[in-house]
């Protein structure tokens, strides 16, 4: 038929308008989602913009306050660590842990063969396996001591009257020689003493008890061991020593030597030391050991008085190897200047400050009248028989003199030139700065 339209020719029209339409429709979707992909892919490079983050991040904590809920976001903290359920942790009942010990994570270490060692004697008078003394540390502690200097109850030997000379009821007390009264319940009454003995102290070799008199106004641990630091000097020289410490009166202007006044007092504290000094470092059978063992007396300040009536009166003074003042010659020269003239074999060693200086050359003045030699400084070395007196410098306080004298840690430095010297019978088995000894 003129003008008509073949079927399959309007097929393919119908055919067209229909895809047509369809890719129309496809696009105009596509139009919306393709527009914030091009403008994100023109930002590519750039940094972000810090007001819309802060704007995102604004929304977001708007969100929360109104909801008060977590934003509802796989991003979150405990989405992406999700805590671990009770089964994760802990094996249930059928299941078992693989034990593991320290040793399964350090290097491993080449096995070198061994060298074949004797065979041991269980039962030997002479056994094969020589002593080894175990590891030990630095020990200080306070120990009370009968033997001590107080509390006292006898007399004082200037006037050979009773010390504890005031009453107040019950109470009993000492007037001192500055007019002071002292109460013995709280003055007079501790019994302890501070022991010191070195993690490197061999009480099989050769060494030294060190007995120290502190001042006046004074504790054992306030200020011998803490502010004097007078522990930390015996260990620091290295000498094979080790420190007894009495309390005087307690923290008192009183230099009362308590029962150090009495014949043999000394002798009573050294002996018992001895039994004290074995429990400590664990060996019963070195009581014998410490009760010969020489002596070193240190007095500072109002010490003077303890260490002059052990010497004089005390029942040992031929085991007392030296003799160190430090800024104490207030008096009592003559026990001193007697047990220098008698005991040749050991050392004594004076250092003063002004407040000293007119008895120390007093007694320096006593010796040389004896025959005497008299060193007056230290830096020669220390041997039987030497007689030193060093006068400090203004700079050199009277508190601070345990800690500076001559120098720096007077009594490591007389240790240290003590174990120098073989014939003071001192051994130094530890080693220490060897700067220290210097002036």
């Amino acid at each position: 038929m003129v003008g008509a339209v073949p079927k399959s020719r309007a097929d393919t029209r119908a055919g067209r308008t229909t895809s047509g339409a369809r890719g129309r429709l496809l696009r105009a979707s596509l139009i919306p989602a393709l527009v914030p992909l091009s403008l994100t892919l023109a930002q590519c490079g750039k940094a972000p913009d810090p007001a819309a983050l802060a704007a995102n991040s604004q929304a977001n904590v708007q969100v929360v306050a109104k909801t008060n809920t977590r934003v509802a976001s796989a991003d979150t903290f405990e989405d992406r660590f999700p805590a671990p359920q009770f089964r994760e942790r802990f094996p249930s009942t059928s299941e078992s842990f693989l034990q593991r010990q320290m040793s399964d994570f350090s290097p491993k270490r080449a096995v070198q063969p061994q060298p074949e060692q004797a065979p041991y004697k269980v039962a030997s008078l002479e056994p094969q396996l020589p002593y080894k003394r175990p590891p030990r540390e630095d020990l200080t502690t306070l120990v009370s001591m009968k033997s001590s200097a107080f509390p006292y109850f006898g007399n004082t030997p200037a006037s050979d009257a009773p010390f504890l000379n005031i009453s107040k009821g019950d109470r009993r007390g000492h007037r001192s020689y500055s007019g002071r009264v002292y109460w013995q319940d709280e003055t007079y009454n501790d019994s302890r003493v501070l022991v010191h003995i070195p993690e490197h102290f061999d009480v099989r070799k050769p060494g030294v008890i060190v007995v120290f008199f502190h001042g006046n106004g004074a504790t054992l641990e306030r200020d011998v061991r803490d502010r004097q630091m007078v522990p930390k000097q015996i260990t620091d020289s290295g000498a094979n020593a080790i420190l007894l410490a009495p309390q005087m009166a307690v923290d008192a202007a009183d230099s009362s030597a308590g029962k150090f006044w009495q014949a043999g007092g000394f002798k009573r504290f050294m002996e018992e030391s001895a039994a004290h000094l074995a429990r400590l470092t664990g060996d019963p059978n070195s009581a014998r050991a410490f009760a010969t063992m020489p002596i070193v007396i240190v007095g500072y300040s109002g010490g003077f008085l303890p260490t002059a009536w052990s010497l004089e009166v005390g029942g040992i003074s031929d085991r007392v190897r030296g003799v160190v003042l430090l800024d104490a010659v207030y008096g009592e020269m003559d026990k001193f200047a007697s047990w220098i003239e008698s005991h040749r074999s050991g050392f004594f060693v004076s250092a003063y400050t002004r407040y000293t200086a007119r008895r120390d050359r007093e007694l320096m003045s006593m010796l040389r009248q004896k025959g005497i030699s008299v060193s007056e400084d230290m830096d020669g070395p220390l041997r039987p028989g030497s007689v030193v007196f060093v006068e400090t410098g203004e700079g050199i306080t009277h508190r601070d003199y345990v800690t500076r004298a001559w120098t720096r840690d007077p009594l490591k430095d007389v240790l240290v030139k003590m174990s120098a010297t073989p014939s003071l019978a001192l051994t130094r088995v530890a080693s220490t700065n060897p700067s220290a000894s210097s002036r």
